[in-house]
């Protein structure tokens, strides 16, 4: 039996293949780490290197083809749709890129949404969550307005609030900044470690080295898989010098 560890989250020889047209795109091959209680990661690498399906199956979007993912102490890479769900909505907060605010919902009530599906929250302390969220972000006085009155600071600021407002284990924040200027995004940026100091343990998804330095311990990786920094510099320029390579036979003819 496996002892339980403190350890919020453990990975352990993820692998994600995607099948297609009878063609194999392995997406994650041997993916191994551990996210301690506390702890603000950041997960950086090119495009295409992985970063997006190990963020869908850190959140329980989806699962693995095979290896162990367990949080909290719980297995969950073989669970039901049902059952992610579940735990998704009690133990996850997700922090988009492009926001995603319903539109026709105001402010407290794209915050409260969240807590709608949860089973024993009251009325009363819906209203008093989101209340606490949206001060946590400074928000509070932008309650009753709608996305379209906001901001792409402001928005991003209730969508952190939405992630918030439920008390998860985990901020799984997927390019937080990709649309935000250089100044909203610092903001941003300042409010996750703000959020970290406070005890929120933060997994971060970017490709800008300047936001990945905010967090305590970055994860690199390339061609799905989790390597160093040094190897992925050298990675890198190997793939550039192919590239190269490959324009320059293009102009010759060779």
């Amino acid at each position: 039996m496996t002892q339980p560890t403190n350890a919020l989250l453990e990975l352990k020889d993820i692998a994600k293949v995607f099948y297609t047209d009878e063609v194999e795109t392995h997406a994650l091959s041997g993916v191994h780490f551990d996210i301690q209680r506390g702890e603000y990661i950041s997960i950086t690498g090119p495009s295409g290197c992985g970063k997006s399906t190990l963020l869908s199956i850190l959140g329980l979007l989806d699962s693995p083809t095979s290896g162990s993912y367990r949080l909290n102490n719980v297995p969950v890479e073989d669970i039901s749709a049902a059952e992610r769900a579940r735990i998704r909505n009690k133990e996850i907060g997700f922090i988009f890129q492009a926001f995603n605010l319903i539109g026709d919902l105001t402010v407290f009530e794209n915050v409260e949404l969240p807590l709608t599906y949860r089973d024993g929250v009251s009325k009363a302390e819906r209203r008093d969550r989101v209340q606490e969220a949206l001060e946590r972000v400074g928000m509070a006085h932008r309650l009753k307005h709608y996305p379209s009155q906001l901001s792409g600071g402001q928005q991003q600021r209730v969508a952190v609030a939405r992630a918030l407002v439920g008390k998860p284990s985990l901020l799984l924040a997927d390019e937080p900044t990709g649309n935000l200027d250089s100044k909203n995004g610092e903001a941003v940026m300042a409010l996750l470690d703000e959020l970290h100091k406070s005890g929120s343990t933060i997994a971060m998804v970017t490709h800008d080295p300047r936001y990945a330095d905010f967090a305590q311990r970055k994860i690199f990786m390339f061609d799905g898989r989790v390597v160093d920094e040094e190897t992925l510099h050298r990675l890198r320029k190997e793939e550039e010098s192919r590239l190269d390579a490959q324009i320059l036979r293009a102009r010759t003819g060779t």
